[in-house]
Parts: structure tokens; C-alpha cells; sequence
């Protein structure tokens, strides 16, 4: 199996709701057979390129958190985000081996 990267990508609420946060459990117990790191949400965070560095802002669309899981391929790993509570989207990355 291949290891793919979700990254989440959105604002929360200043407190999520009790419903959110079952609705999150919920999804990674349906998916538990999958996760290699359930990960962790994501604080504030800074872009670093060769000419300098800024803070992430809204506007930049940075990654609220991630989770780590295996499939067989980017197909089936996008299938597990079919009843994920979405914020506004997930990236999918494949985890190339080096």
C-alpha cells in the first residue's frame, strides 16, 4: 500500500461544535483501517521562499491540519474523504518513496 497526505484547508468556527467534532470522530472511526497518523489540526503558519518569508493569511488557503492514511492509489484514497466533514476542501498528496 502507498501512503497519501490529506491536508485540510479552511476556517473554523473560533469553537467547533460538539456536532463537528463527532462528526470528525465518526469519519476517522470509518476510515480507522486506513490511518497510518490521524495527525492534528494546524496553528498559524509562515511561507518560506528563497527571497524571504511571510505569515499565512486566510486569503492564502493554508492548511488547517492533516491526516496520513493508506490506499492502494490516489483513487482510493479520495474515496475515503467520501463522508469526511469537509471544512471547504482536502488536498491529496502522494507520499513518494525516496
Amino acid at each position: 500500500m502507498k501512503k497519501f497526505v490529506f491536508t485540510y484547508h479552511g476556517s473554523w468556527p473560533t469553537a467547533p461544535t460538539q456536532e463537528m467534532m463527532d462528526a470528525w470522530t465518526n469519519w476517522f472511526g470509518s476510515i480507522a483501517d486506513h490511518l497510518v497518523d490521524a495527525g492534528n489540526p494546524l496553528g498559524p503558519g509562515r511561507e518560506v521562499t528563497t527571497t524571504g518569508s511571510q505569515d499565512l493569511t486566510p486569503e492564502m488557503a493554508p492548511a488547517t491540519g492533516y491526516s496520513i492514511v493508506s490506499a492502494d492509489n490516489m483513487d482510493d484514497a479520495v474515496k475515503l474523504l467520501a463522508d469526511c466533514p469537509i471544512v471547504d476542501s482536502v488536498r491529496v498528496y502522494e507520499a513518494m518513496s525516496m
